[in-house]
């Protein structure tokens, strides 16, 4: 069984595996369904190595019973059922209380060697859910849910498993000092940074640095403990800076890192994390050499409207995903800071296809065999990024999918277009307009960026006795500073990074690749 977040995961759903070698005995064995009175002694015996069984409890199964050291009651009929996760140190840092969508076993301890992990709250009584029983140098983790994977694509139950699991858990509540190169203007990357460390448990904002010492006055205004610094190097020998992130502009993202990373400091990259696949290659290695964290700042990973794609992706309702289609844009003068200066931002594609394409590279696992660019600089003269770019990948079982930027596209496309082996969903931006009326100036209207507001699904789904059943899927509710707090688990915990820095690579691989093909209009394999 593979046990790994944030985001569900694959299942390994053959427990009666051959025995465990030495060299496998980390590897958590799972059983679901009824359990053999030799299959026990097995497991019995792997658990007493040192290694992990995780049982999901089959009613009147009394071999499992034995197992778990716990009665189980007979299912309870599937709902949403509220988790409360027990005062332990596995449950450090994780929502107390959660809902979780599914059958219920309730778990009734006999052993005592038998610890709860979690309960439930059933009819105002909290029964015991999520048990965990000492077998020897190892553990048995019986969980009364119905299914493994129900648990795994939980955003917080499947943390708190993985640590089960584990057996041994950090629980460092210190703070990380956190400083951020390039603070900007109000409102901009250094603000929103800025707050997630405020209003994150274990981040503190200490220091930021600018070239303009009238932001750092600014920024000074927003937080005012904050230690202000005129460059990169000064920030780098702040002993108070743990983790330094870096919100320049692209063409200084690899350059900064660097000297980051060199001085000591735990690094984060806004997207893109660098213009070449060589400087995200050296950045890893350098990474690895000193020891120490480089990550990028892929803040719409958390997006609930791509969230909630994820979920209906990951339980089936589309089947096998094969094509996927996104776009951003409209009709207007496109930015006339650096973001539209190939020179400094790299390029039209390395700005909001720093996130489509990892959303795309996310949900395929890897990056795209071959890609395809067309561009056209058709309107817009006064900048050096092309109009309109459209990207086009394949993967080399013949999936594809296509990136489309505009600023010359006067009816926008669909913000996603996913298709799927048993379905389609389709999400169409719907910017957010504010009208009022202001005395002595009469009618104002006001209307926000039309990618910050999370769309609505659209769902159709073949059925051959009816044809296609649609529905409409709203957003996933709001993760709150998703990024930031992995980022701090990781940190204090050792829980997994959720952007891990070979993905930014394969999304850096893949722009640079669509830049030089809409450069020449060649098909480019990506480095």
């Amino acid at each position: 069984m593979t046990i790994a977040t944030p985001g569900p995961t694959d299942v390994d759903r053959s427990p009666r595996a051959a025995p465990a070698t030495t060299d496998d005995r980390r590897e958590p064995r799972t059983v679901t369904g009824r359990i053999e009175a030799g299959e026990a002694g097995e497991l019995e015996r792997f658990a007493s190595d040192g290694g992990t069984v995780v049982v999901v409890a089959t009613p009147r199964d009394e071999v499992g019973e034995s197992l778990a050291g716990a009665r189980f009651s007979d299912r309870l009929p599937l709902t949403e059922w509220f988790v409360t996760l027990a005062d332990r140190p596995e449950a450090v840092r994780l929502d107390p209380e959660v809902p979780l969508t599914t059958s219920l076993v309730l778990l009734d301890p006999f052993d005592p060697d038998v610890e709860v992990a979690a309960t439930t709250s059933v009819r105002f009584r909290h029964e015991p859910t999520v048990v965990v029983r000492r077998v020897g140098a190892g553990r048995v983790v019986t969980l009364g849910v119905d299914s493994v994977g129900s648990v795994e694509a939980h955003p917080t139950l499947s943390i708190l498993l993985r640590r089960l699991v584990r057996g041994e858990v950090r629980t460092d509540t210190s703070e990380l000092g956190v400083g951020v190169v390039g603070y900007g203007p109000f409102g901009g990357m250094g603000y929103l940074h800025g707050l997630a460390a405020t209003e994150t448990d274990g981040l503190a904002l200490v220091a930021a640095a600018d070239s303009s010492a009238e932001r750092i006055d600014a920024a000074r205004g927003d937080f005012a403990q904050l230690r202000g610094h005129d460059s990169a190097t000064a920030l780098a020998a702040d002993p108070d800076v743990d983790v330094a992130i870096v919100a320049t502009p692209p063409v200084l993202h690899a350059e900064i890192a660097r000297e980051l990373l060199r001085a000591g400091k735990h690094v984060v990259v806004e997207k893109p994390m660098c213009l070449a696949t060589s400087d995200a290659d050296e950045l890893i290695a350098l990474a690895r050499d000193v020891d120490r964290t480089i990550t990028v700042h892929q803040s719409r990973r958390w997006d609930t409207d791509w969230l909630a794609i994820r979920r209906l992706v990951d339980r089936g309702d589309l089947g096998d995903v094969f094509n996927i289609e996104t776009f951003v844009g409209g009709f207007e003068h496109p930015c006339r800071a650096w973001h539209s200066e190939e020179s400094i931002s790299g390029g039209a594609v390395y700005d909001w296809g720093s996130h489509h394409v990892d959303w795309i590279v996310q949900h395929y696992g890897h990056a795209p065999s071959r890609v395809l660019c067309s561009t056209h600089a058709r309107v817009w003269h006064d900048t050096t990024n092309v109009d309109q770019l459209s990207v086009w990948m394949q993967w080399p079982d013949g999936r594809e999918a296509t990136f489309r930027q505009s600023d010359v596209c006067a009816i926008r496309r669909p913000k996603f277009h996913v298709e799927g082996t048993a379905g389609t969903l389709e999400g169409r931006y719907d910017p957010i307009v504010s009208d009022r009326i202001e005395p002595g100036r009469g009618h104002r209207r006001h209307e926000s960026h039309h990618a910050e507001r999370p769309v609505e699904l659209h769902l159709a789904r073949y059925d051959g006795d009816h044809g296609l059943v649609e529905s409409t899927v709203r957003p996933a509710p709001h993760p709150g500073w998703g990024f930031h707090r992995n980022l701090a688990d990781h940190l204090l915990l050792d829980e997994p990074l959720a952007v891990r820095p070979e993905q930014s690579r394969d999304v850096v691989a893949v722009l640079e690749a669509a830049h030089r093909s809409g450069a020449n209009g060649e098909l480019v394999e990506p480095a």
